[in-house]
């Protein structure tokens, strides 16, 4: 079972929107490892938008800092939060609430000694130890089987 597959059924799979949150995960994951520099580049985007404590608290060994879905949306800009949405086919406001919970716990498992792979490329194999922390994340969603 690979880790979007993992991810997507800690969601569970209903009709109630299951499939969209392994989406947004998928589409997270690709797009930190596609834009420039990768891991390297999403650090030097939260640092050029004010927001550099938060992710090097991440990248560190210590306790990670909470990131806040409006400032995550600063970070990111709104064309990228737009992208990200459509191709998780989910509203804005979601993937900025969901990202918030999911990015850090993704940042710190692919960074275990404090350092970003040289690569900056973000493994699924690195982050699959965060899933027991991401697996609260399914009430967010409100999935119910009734």
């Amino acid at each position: 079972m690979s880790l979007l597959d993992t991810i997507g059924s800690m969601f569970g799979n209903s009709p109630q929107g299951g499939g969209s949150q392994q989406a947004l995960v998928a589409s997270a994951l690709e797009f930190i490892n596609n834009q420039p520099g990768g891991l390297n580049g999403l650090v030097q985007r939260f640092h050029e938008n004010g927001a550099g404590d938060i992710i090097s608290s991440w990248i560190g060994t210590g306790e990670n800092k909470a990131i806040s879905p409006d400032t995550l949306q600063n970070v990111l800009g709104s064309e990228t939060v737009t992208n990200i949405a459509a191709k998780a086919g989910v509203e804005p406001e979601q993937v900025t609430g969901l990202l918030s919970q999911v990015l850090p716990h993704v940042v710190n498992a692919a960074t275990p000694n404090g350092e970003v792979p040289a690569d900056g490329k973000v493994e699924p194999s690195s982050v699959s130890g965060a899933m027991g922390a991401l697996s609260a994340l399914s009430g967010l969603f409100g999935n119910k089987n009734a």
